[in-house]
């Protein structure tokens, strides 16, 4: 969308009084679209100097920003030693150079991404477009793919090829003939340390790691499972006339996995010792090979497939004898991704080792929620609990052993409050003079300097511009404050933050958070249907916490609807249990508490029409919007479903098993969208695209195919050469079409009407 469009909408929005009070009349019609369309540009420039989260560049004393300008969002740089604040690059030549590299369109201030990492001595970024890894130099601004970040959803290792060269720089390690052999550096002839590999059960030489002593070392074997791929025809490529063809390496729950087996080698004399299985017998995943400093022992990390049992391994260097230092097992799931205390997604796993292994640092939800542990790791017994309450500790940022201190995250510890709401914390070893490091009622977002002298700390809430912070970590004193939001502007323009609701889940007990947008012509003294965005993913939280001068819901509501966004249980960043209902249940997707949400917001406002519900989300929201037509046909009426993983059996096996466990079993029929096309009442669109490369594209076909077979009528957006998509602005403006025409009941106006001018996008 160009800025002559715009501002024409701006223009627009502002003649029929967007800024004004308004009593509100007919809904879903031209002059509506015109404003929904003109918010985004409105409020953004009207919210200047937003800042996003800090990232620190290497061990220097600068950090970079996003934070907004009129027109979009600008990098900034700020060195902290100096005070002087600097764009983070030519903002006009890296649009042009990224235009030119993909073919897209990209304006200086509306660059398509919101991270970077600086590389090359900081004369390049990598970024992430439309899913592909890019480096951009910043001295002659070309964009390269970096098809090295790439990979399908598999769990094997890279493979580079180059032998693994020993810690005292004389020894060399490769694979000759799918077996471990060593020769000296430099040298040709080769001493095989194993015979056993084959080509059905071949040793891997990424997994190749050497003692620190370079007496020895240790590597997998690792026998091939299957090797499920997903083909795809991509009908309307841009280079050619003729459909293409391709394939991706894609696995699915209940595949057959590979089947990994650590070998230690003794360097002189050569010697093989094949680890006993008797602790790993069945691996989802085993984790790299890492030797203690001392080269006495080396330890691998074990999740059980059906994600119920992980260890921590050790094996003696000496004999190959495994033990077990860390046995976390479960009735539900182990999250095993680790954590990083980011709003929408936090695994429940954080190791470090103390003192080369001495001790341990584990975090675990053994007493209902996250916390962690003190290991002693000589015995494997935990020496104490550090943390504890009924409260979660979200990350841990650093441990400081000769201090014997933890820098970590949380959320939840002080009653009133929004329990997503993250805090950051110093704490002793031993649980002792727990220090809260940020103190505004807000979610923070805090990054530490390499020398830990500073942090930085940008908070905010959905009602609260952003505040960016330097302090010291010394005494939390402040050095400076690099930006502060100002909501003036953005409030003459009628801007109003969404509210927060709370209300009882489907226990009686348990809040259940929540936010509400209305349209910018809200009439309390009518009725409004409502509309709410799902994402019910078991690996975060979703409703917003900081500050945004523009969301889609915005957008949405201003056609005439109330939108609203809920974290029901089965998410994460609550307790154990409030989890734990994603269990097997995928299907349920916090349902019972959003409708019990819903009821108890009609219940506090008249004008809130639960007689008529739509819902919309994307990937596992496309599956769960999709499912609340079919599971609650009695509450939901319209759905509009993108990309969904509609079956659990046919999405990613890391994703699916986790939740859905191990081995397949009736629970996924249950939890289908497939098996349950049938129950279809309401009314449904869904969207999906071609070349798909996050979910099967086949799961929304398999959907199609039985709502035919069961003579269900529905609407189908399938779009050529997209990838994992809600649709893109063509996919907006027929979701907006259709809450507009079934719940509203009214004819949407002609896209003629509402869509640009020739010539503007």
């Amino acid at each position: 969308m160009t800025r002559t469009r715009l501002a024409r909408l701006v223009l627009v929005a502002l003649a029929i009084g967007l800024a004004l009070p308004i009593v509100a009349g007919a809904q879903g019609t031209v002059d509506d679209y015109h404003r929904a369309d003109a918010l985004r540009a409105l409020y953004n420039d009207a919210a200047p100097g937003m800042a996003g989260p800090a990232t620190w560049v290497g061990d220097t004393s600068r950090f970079w920003y996003r934070a907004s300008v009129k027109g979009g969002n600008q990098f900034i740089v700020f060195d902290v030693a100096t005070r002087e604040k600097r764009p983070a690059f030519d903002h006009e030549k890296l649009a042009a150079a990224l235009s030119k590299a993909t073919g897209e369109e990209y304006k200086p201030f509306e660059l398509p991404f919101s991270t970077f990492t600086f590389t090359n001595k900081e004369t390049a970024i990598d970024v992430r477009v439309g899913g592909d890894a890019w480096t951009c130099s910043l001295t002659d601004y070309t964009c390269k793919k970096n098809e090295a970040a790439g990979g399908g959803f598999g769990r094997r290792r890279a493979e580079d090829g180059k032998p693994r060269v020993s810690p005292d720089g004389k020894w060399e390690a490769l694979i000759d003939n799918y077996n471990v052999a060593i020769r000296a550096v430099g040298g040709k002839e080769l001493t095989h340390l194993s015979l056993d590999g084959s080509e059905g059960d071949p040793y891997e030489l990424g997994s190749i790691a050497w003692s620190p002593d370079s007496t020895k070392l240790a590597a997998y074997r690792v026998k091939p499972g299957y090797h499920r791929e997903v083909h795809y025809i991509e009908s309307s490529p841009t280079d050619q006339i003729q459909p293409k063809y391709s394939s991706r390496f894609y696995q699915k729950p209940g595949d057959v996995l590979d089947v990994e087996q650590p070998v230690l080698f003794h360097v002189s004399p050569a010697a093989e010792l094949v680890v006993d299985n008797t602790l790993f017998p069945n691996a989802y995943s085993t984790s790299d090979l890492v030797w203690r400093k001392d080269s006495r022992a080396f330890t691998f990390e074990y999740n059980q497939r059906g994600h119920q049992v992980y260890r921590v391994i050790e094996v003696d260097a000496a004999t190959g004898k495994a033990r077990a230092l860390i046995d976390e097992e479960t009735k539900t799931f182990f999250d095993y991704r680790r954590a990083n205390g980011s709003l929408s997604d936090s695994g429940r796993k954080f190791r470090d080792d103390v003192a080369d292994g001495k001790e341990i640092i584990w975090m675990s939800e053994r007493d209902g929620w996250s916390h962690l542990y003190l290991y002693d790791g000589v015995t494997g017994q935990v020496k104490h609990q550090i943390t504890k309450g009924a409260w979660i500790v979200r990350a841990v940022q650093k441990v400081d052993e000769a201090k014997r201190q933890i820098w970590f995250s949380a959320s939840g510890m002080y009653p009133g409050q929004d329990p997503y709401f993250l805090y950051y914390y110093r704490i002793n070893f031993d649980g002792t003079d727990l220090v809260r490091l940020t103190d505004a009622e807000a979610y923070h977002q805090v990054a530490y300097s390499a020398d830990m002298q500073y942090f930085t700390d940008t908070y905010s809430r959905v009602d609260m511009a952003p505040v960016l912070e330097v302090r010291r970590t010394s005494d939390k004193s402040l050095v400076m404050e690099v930006e502060h939001g100002d909501l003036g502007a953005l409030e003459k323009t009628g801007w109003k933050p969404p509210e927060v609701f709370v209300a009882k889940g489907r226990d009686g007990k348990t809040d259940i958070w929540g936010v509400i947008f209305r349209p910018t012509t809200f009439d309390p003294s009518k009725k409004y249907p409502v509309i709410e965005n799902i994402y019910a993913g078991p690996q975060g939280s979703f409703v917003p916490k900081t500050f945004s001068a523009y969301s889609g819901m915005r957008s949405l509501a201003e056609l005439g609807f109330i939108v609203v966004q809920i974290d029901g249980m089965g998410t994460a960043n609550r307790s154990k249990a409030f989890h734990d209902v994603a269990w097997k249940n995928l299907g349920d997707a916090g349902l019972p508490d959003r409708i019990l949400w819903h009821q108890a917001v009609a219940a506090k406002y008249p004008y809130y029409d639960i007689s008529r519900v739509g819902i919309y989300g994307t990937s596992a929201g496309g599956q769960s919007s999709l499912g609340a037509l079919l599971f609650h046909p009695e509450f939901y009426k319209v759905a509009v479903s993108a990309s969904g993983c509609h079956d659990n059996r046919m999405d990613k096996i890391w994703w699916n098993e986790q939740w859905m466990g191990w081995p397949i079993g009736p629970q996924y029929s249950a939890s289908s969208n497939v098996d349950n096309a049938w129950r279809l009442q309401g009314d449904v669109l869904l969207i999906v695209g071609e070349m798909d490369d996050n979910v099967d594209p086949s799961s929304t076909m398999q959907v199609v195919n039985q709502f035919i077979k069961h003579d269900k009528n529905f609407d189908l957006l399938y779009i050529p050469g997209a990838r994992h998509t809600s649709g893109g602005e063509f996919g907006e403006h027929k979701r907006r079409d259709f809450f507009v025409q079934h719940l509203l009941g009214v004819t949407p106006p002609r896209w003629s009407e509402v869509a640009p001018k020739a010539g503007e996008k």
